[in-house]
């Protein structure tokens, strides 16, 4: 009898060459079955963690139209028998500190949890992950973070400035939300909340406000529902927005650094070195918590440029000696040890010509139909990828409420954008806006007095062509290099 490695629908050299062709976000079937993490659910975890504290975050469920940022959300410290006892809302139970948040009115999310930290005393569980089989070589649970989130958790939309994701779903299931690179200019971007390496969108894309962000009805949402024993591949600078829609929800993420993202790297150091710099300067309008909790703190300006120079001096080693991999020895991404990521983790893209096999093994994530002009931007249901059917993983019920969307405070004075300029705030009037003007009235009309913020400022500063613009004068003046072309951050 054929054993369950040779009845996997690709080998690892075959998915590895996948992933180096795929440029849409797709989810692999029967690829899993036998990963001893898809035993991995809430109630298994919390045997094997005992009475180890884990951080949730923390949202109401009400609904509104504005993102709830991680620095606008609740925190507790708890054990998932904690948690377990919170979500299943009985009485007299002992819940923690959940006891504060009752569980029909919040979300709670542990998410972005290092299992090389969460396991670092039972390191026999990294081998539970199994990215061998997708062409890692090597990798396993170490290089990979857990998620695990009650019905309604969900992460703000935004986009990876390198690498890509797989996402294995192990318990419930999670709707994806994703939209391409080319709709940035549909989705707002800002870099408040500040996080290395995450540009988030200001647009609630599930209940989006239409008039103060026009230009989201040009965008293209691409939604699939991941089952128990799925993959998805997410491709770099894709936006995606996460919700649980299950009670209890488990998948593990696995990030991928790409080959070449040297000019990317060096957006980020300038974005990174603007933003400090404007932000750490005490001001009135500098009261916003504008640190993502995911990170450490606050660096120097010196500190800061010293980044920098090592990002552009990543880049001139690299295209000044082709040959040598400057990622060994200068600026790279490490994991949560601190470490340089394996060379062998990278995922090169492969020039070679390949028909990417999409079929029963390999379904792409398409974009959501466009019922009519009115609803077009908005998110709809999706239909859901069945279940891999060569895996024993039952997913949740789907009797679960639909989910709901936490409020949020808005982020200081945020204007609409005007089509006529897609991807920049107006900071007045416009030809297009929807405004009274003389011609139309015949009465004048004082223009509208607003004051521009350090944000409002950093949004215009931060802008994806600016940055993008700066970054290739830097390299062009600094590394000789011409016509560079910038991937901007």
């Amino acid at each position: 009898m054929a054993s369950p490695a040779s009845m996997k629908p690709f080998s690892p050299e075959e998915t590895r060459r996948i992933l180096g062709h795929l440029q849409q976000p797709a989810v692999f079937m029967n690829m899993t079955c036998d990963w001893p993490v898809l035993h991995w659910t809430a109630e298994h975890l919390t045997g094997c963690l005992g009475d180890k504290p884990i951080r949730f975050r923390l949202g109401r469920k009400e609904e509104t139209n504005t993102p709830l940022f991680e620095t606008q959300c609740s925190y507790v410290e708890a054990t998932l028998e904690h948690f377990l006892s919170w979500t299943r809302g009985q009485a007299g139970t002992d819940v923690g500190p959940f006891f504060e948040y009752p569980h029909s009115e919040y979300w709670a999310y542990a998410d972005y949890k290092y299992i090389a930290m969460l396991f670092q005393d039972q390191p026999s569980m990294f081998e539970d992950v199994k990215w061998s089989e997708f062409g890692f070589e090597g990798r396993n649970g170490r290089e990979s973070t857990l998620w695990m989130g009650t019905e309604g958790a969900n992460t703000p939309c935004h986009l990876d400035s390198y690498g890509c994701n797989l996402v294995l779903q192990v318990q419930g299931r999670k709707r994806w939300h994703l939209f391409p690179p080319e709709d940035s200019g549909n989705l707002y971007p800002t870099r408040i909340p500040y996080e290395e390496s995450s540009v988030f969108s200001q647009v609630d894309v599930l209940r989006p406000d239409m008039k103060r962000f026009p230009a989201f009805k040009g965008a293209r949402a691409h939604v699939v529902t991941l089952q128990p024993g799925q993959v998805l591949y997410v491709p770099r600078h894709w936006w995606h927005y996460v919700e649980s829609v299950d009670p209890v929800t488990v998948s593990v993420n696995s990030w991928m650094e790409l080959e070449a993202d040297d000019v990317a790297r060096v957006s980020e150091a300038v974005t990174k070195a603007v933003v400090c710099a404007l932000k750490s300067v005490p001001s009135e309008d500098n009261s916003d918590d504008w640190l993502n909790p995911t990170e450490e703190g606050v660096a120097s300006h010196n500190d800061n440029m010293q980044y920098v120079n090592l990002a552009v001096s990543a880049f001139a080693q690299r295209h000044s000696k082709p040959s040598q991999d400057s990622r060994d020895t200068c600026l790279r991404k490490r994991d949560c040890t601190g470490q340089i990521r394996k060379k062998n983790n990278d995922l090169v893209t492969d020039t070679l010509p390949l028909s990417v096999p999409f079929g029963p093994h390999l379904i792409t994530v398409r974009p959501q139909q466009e019922n009519s002009p009115e609803t077009k931007g908005f998110i709809t249901t999706d239909p859901e990828v069945k279940s891999s059917r060569n895996c024993d993983v039952k997913p949740a019920s789907s009797d679960a409420a639909p989910s709901t969307r936490p409020p949020s405070t808005v982020r200081g004075l945020h204007r609409g954008k005007c089509e006529c300029s897609p991807g920049l705030n107006a900071l007045a009037p416009c030809d297009c806006a929807d405004t009274t003007s003389e011609s139309s009235s015949g009465d004048y009309q004082e223009p509208i007095a607003t004051t521009i913020t350090t944000n409002d400022l950093l949004e215009c500063l931060l802008h994806p062509d600016v940055i993008s613009q700066v970054t290739k004068l830097l390299l062009e003046r600094h590394t000789g290099t011409s016509h560079i072309n910038s991937a901007s951050s």
